[in-house]
């Protein structure tokens, strides 16, 4: 009898345990943020997650009455790792996000986990426009491919470029770089030659020999963000920076994080994307002293706003939900607005997607130092696959 009477309450202790336990879990919101911070997208991740710990520094780890819990993960840039750690974050470590996602495969691999465990996935990185279809819990605050290439073409065709060789990734935000520009410019009567290179361990040399012997106007790049140094070291040693083909691209090529270490045959580079470090807004201006000051000999670049930006989209969220993750939470992101350090932007209710400005650039030197100089604003700019689809 005192053995049962012992059980009874050995187990209603391990309830009230169990309760209390549940009730603290609810008292703190898990963000888990997978990220390549090993290999060769290392910056990629070493970018998102400074950003995101500035904008908690920044604004303060509680919400809605709710402790801010960042779990950082390494992925190490393999999509099997991915959806292996969402899921470890999902069951062991209950999650109310998970964010991050520094390429395409590695944002699609836990779509799924995504969906059937109703936890929101915000894409701060991979540029694919086809991610959010892939999980109605999906939200972006990067950018697409096409939302950047498609002003590149059409600004080329303004310009007086007639022929264009393309060079991109082998992967889906290549793929999709290289079919929004060729739609694009070729519609404007530009013609186009298309080139792939593998995306594990590249060699841009027998590639670049083709486009040397096509002599076209200008070079369209689309290369993942950290690879541009090794694609412009050997874009030089082919001789290509003195041949009078201009160099034209999505932003990705003359990432801010690299640009400088460039040196003078990144000059005169043409790109269009949604930020620059050298963006001329208050709110930016702060953004990169702040980023700067936190993490000394760092410039913040196009993946470091995607990071910032997407916590404020949580923070947002949880705000109108009271805290609540899930389905409120996907729903509370939709239509949110706000002032970036990139300039105005909203998500998509329809898509899940960030609406944006995009930027016209130029790379020039300013007081010693390299820049991606914006001279045209395309504004409030949808992702124009999925605005095809809607029209």
């Amino acid at each position: 009898m005192r053995r049962r009477t012992f059980m009874r309450a050995a187990g209603a202790a391990a309830v009230t345990l169990a309760l209390s336990g549940a009730a603290l879990a609810q008292e703190t919101v898990k963000i888990g943020l997978i990220l390549p911070m090993t290999g060769p997208f290392a910056s990629t991740g070493r970018q998102i997650e400074a950003a995101a710990r500035l904008y908690m520094q920044q604004q303060g780890d509680t919400v809605a009455g709710k402790k801010i819990q960042l779990i950082v993960k390494d992925d190490t840039g393999v999509a099997d790792v991915t959806k292996r750690l969402a899921q470890e974050l999902i069951v062991n470590d209950k999650i109310s996000v998970m964010a991050g996602f520094g390429l395409t495969p590695l944002a699609l691999a836990p779509a799924p986990l995504a969906t059937q465990a109703k936890v929101p996935a915000v894409v701060m990185a991979a540029a694919t426009a086809t991610i959010t279809e892939a999980s109605p819990f999906i939200v972006r605050t990067s950018f697409t491919l096409p939302q950047a290439t498609v002003p590149m073409a059409e600004w080329a065709a303004q310009n007086g470029i007639k022929k264009v060789v393309t060079l991109v990734s082998d992967y889906g935000p290549g793929i999709d770089a290289e079919k929004a520009f060729t739609g694009a410019f070729t519609a404007k009567g530009g013609q186009v030659e298309n080139l792939r290179v593998p995306l594990a361990n590249p060699d841009f040399s027998p590639f670049l020999q083709k486009v040397a012997d096509a002599k076209p106007d200008a070079l369209f790049v689309f290369v993942p963000s950290g690879i541009g140094a090794q694609f412009m070291k050997q874009f030089v040693e082919r001789g290509l920076d003195k041949s009078g083909v201009k160099l034209i691209g999505p932003g990705d090529v003359t990432d801010d994080d690299i640009l400088n270490g460039m040196g003078d045959v990144a000059l005169g580079a043409i790109t269009t994307q949604h930020y620059s470090a050298a963006h001329d807004s208050p709110e930016n201006k702060a953004f990169v002293e702040a980023f700067k000051k936190a993490n000394p000999n760092m410039r913040p670049n196009f993946m470091a706003v995607g990071g910032y930006d997407g916590m404020h989209l949580i923070y947002e969220g949880l705000k109108k939900t009271n805290g609540q993750g899930g389905q409120a939470l996907i729903d509370a992101m939709k239509g949110t607005s706000w002032t970036s350090p990139r300039g105005p932007v909203s998500i998509d209710p329809q898509t899940r997607d960030i609406i944006q400005n995009i930027y016209v650039r130029k790379v020039e030197r300013v007081n010693g130092e390299l820049y991606n100089v914006e001279f045209a604003t395309i504004p409030n700019v949808k992702d124009p696959v999925k605005a095809a689809k809607a029209n």
